[in-house]
């Protein structure tokens, strides 16, 4: 795995409050991130009904209407 360039901010007491990392490693964190709560989701609702195309789009309709 990669290193993370990062740099600390710190307090008047030298305590690390924050972190500041480039955009392009936040982007590729929050997106595996994203991918991993998608991947337990998705495990989650494994047995749950399965919609055809015409039945989820109707259901995404009615929810948009809501």
């Amino acid at each position: 795995m990669e290193a993370i360039n990062k740099q600390y901010i710190v307090d008047e007491h030298n305590k690390k409050i924050a972190v500041q990392i480039p955009i392009k490693t936040f982007e590729m964190l929050e997106e595996i991130l994203e991918n991993y709560a998608l991947f337990h989701l998705m495990n989650e609702n494994e047995n749950d009904e399965i919609l055809d195309t015409n039945n989820a789009k109707t259901f995404y309709n009615q929810l948009k209407k809501s």
